[in-house]
């Protein structure tokens, strides 16, 4: 799609058309969204401490949970691997240590509000499902992810995840039949 490469030469969804303003990549999409059509700043405070703390739970997501991911299981998912490297393995598992860390005593991942870092980081966690991955070793996590789904659910969590989770448990799982 020529006209697409146009606008967006990553090639990457999702990427955004506001009025002519062409921006993508989730995290930043979802930033700037929500600062200039939410009615409040709830989901991404202008506070600057409370805003960092939501920008730096979305830069662990991205550069640690969400990559390392990417690493393991989407080789395997996308029949470009017959095997899973278990060194990308223990990665997943630090990064997901981690994130219980950051979640010990907090409701949501920047503290005790739903913010636009919890819709990254439950997603992160939805996907990684799909893989077989057990988040119940975290505790933390675990439960987060349950009150993530609640909350989220009146803007169709489990609708709008359906399709994908859908898709990468069945390429994930054809790939690891086909490897075995």
């Amino acid at each position: 799609m020529p006209e697409f490469l146009q606008i967006n030469p990553q090639h990457v969804i999702p990427t955004i058309n506001d009025n002519g303003f062409i921006l993508c990549e989730s995290r930043p999409i979802m930033a700037y969204l929500v600062s200039k059509y939410a009615r409040n700043d709830s989901f991404y405070p202008k506070e600057p401490k409370e805003r960092a703390v939501v920008d730096q739970m979305m830069y662990f997501d991205a550069g640690s949970l969400y990559s390392n991911l990417v690493k393991y299981y989407f080789p395997v998912a996308r029949g470009l691997a017959n095997s899973i490297n278990e060194a990308d393995l223990a990665r997943v598992e630090k990064s997901f240590k981690v994130l219980n860390a950051f979640l010990d005593g907090k409701e949501f991942a920047a503290g005790d509000n739903m913010t636009i870092a919890d819709f990254t980081i439950s997603t992160t966690i939805c996907v990684i499902l799909c893989f077989d991955f057990d988040i119940s070793r975290y505790d933390n996590v675990a439960a987060y992810y349950d009150r993530c789904k609640e909350s989220l659910e009146r803007f169709g969590f489990e609708e709008v995840h359906a399709m994908g989770v859908k898709a990468f448990t069945e390429m994930y799982h054809a790939n690891l039949q086909e490897s075995s």
